[in-house]
């Protein structure tokens, strides 16, 4: 997956080192990114101890949300693929006292699995 994916609204690995360095003003001392993936202009970034979401806002990107989410804070999660008439696949992660979940939009592919699977790994095996 590279560049074209992400425009077109699949999620791709992304270079790590670039990732810090827009990210060193949130991490914390010893926190360390280990995966990363890229959904248009917004990040799903696992790091050592919790699921940073990048959601860049507006027609420039300039303003960013960070939705910080510790995993032990993830109560579940949800895949929705993509149908016939509904393009789209979504992804739903519930955050304990919250009424609402995180939603992101996939394009029909199979990088929403991908993106899973990494919140999985990262929430079922702490």
């Amino acid at each position: 997956m590279g560049l074209l994916d992400g425009l077109m609204g699949n999620a791709s690995e992304i270079n790590l080192t670039e990732v810090e360095k827009e990210l060193e003003v949130i991490l914390i001392d010893g926190e360390v990114i280990e995966k990363g993936y890229k959904l248009i202009r917004d990040l799903f970034i696992f790091t050592n101890s919790r699921l940073i979401v990048v959601d860049k806002q507006g027609m420039t990107g300039k303003k960013i949300e960070y939705h910080s989410v510790p995993y032990k804070s993830i109560t579940h999660f949800s895949v929705e693929t993509a149908g016939t008439f509904d393009l789209d696949a979504e992804l739903k992660i519930w955050v304990s006292s919250t009424a609402e979940p995180l939603k992101k939009q996939f394009k029909k592919d199979k990088s929403i699995f991908d993106v899973q699977k990494a919140i999985a790994t990262y929430v079922l095996k702490r």
